[in-house]
């Protein structure tokens, strides 16, 4: 079983995120995917709870996995009562999945500080490191051979950042976000001035 890991806030998971995950199912052949819900304390947040964002993942992981049960919202990293990281978290998956391949998914942003993770070399031992990049010209210190990190262009012009921006100046982002995160966000009031 090839299961791959995908950490993020999802402050909201939008269209990119869907794409991603689909991506990772049919052109990296991963078998499940776990989306994991995450506290990053640097990224600005607006309003959304743990438990909103925890369910907008849910709602996301219904989407994809109307064509096959293949993706799980996971909240394990919001449940630690320290600071969670990476190695945590693939740790805690190897735990549930202790012969499968691992693959973490990560977007070019993140890559970009991966010598500074906490045990970056135990991740690569974890688990396959792939990086979703924005395309060559935005990756600039791709290295040509790295041991154990595929790069995969995966342009997607969209943030959950701007997304936020965009509904709190009132503008329509329902073509973004799958129509049940929208209806979510439009009932609780999220993002909103």
């Amino acid at each position: 079983m090839h299961v791959g890991v995908l950490g993020g806030t999802f402050d909201p998971p939008h269209n990119g995120h869907l794409a991603l995950a689909l991506f990772a199912r049919e052109l990296l052949c991963v078998d499940r995917l776990i989306l994991s819900v995450s506290d990053n304390p640097l990224k600005q947040r607006r309003s959304a709870s743990d438990s909103q964002r925890k369910a907008m993942t849910e709602l996301l992981c219904h989407e994809i996995n109307r064509t096959g049960t293949f993706c799980d919202a996971c909240g394990w990293e919001l449940e630690q009562k320290r600071p969670s990281y990476t190695v945590n978290l693939l740790r805690f998956v190897r735990s549930l999945y202790p012969s499968a391949r691992l693959s973490l998914l990560v977007g070019e942003d993140s890559w970009r500080n991966f010598g500074s993770w906490k045990s970056p070399e135990e991740i690569e031992e974890l688990a396959d490191v792939v990086v979703f990049a924005r395309g060559a010209e935005h990756m600039t210190e791709r290295p040509d051979a790295v041991s154990g990190i595929r790069f995969v262009e995966f342009s997607c012009p969209l943030s959950s950042t701007m997304l936020r921006g965009r509904i709190a100046e009132g503008q329509s982002v329902s073509s973004l976000l799958p129509s049940s995160i929208d209806r979510y966000i439009r009932r609780e009031g999220l993002y909103g001035e």
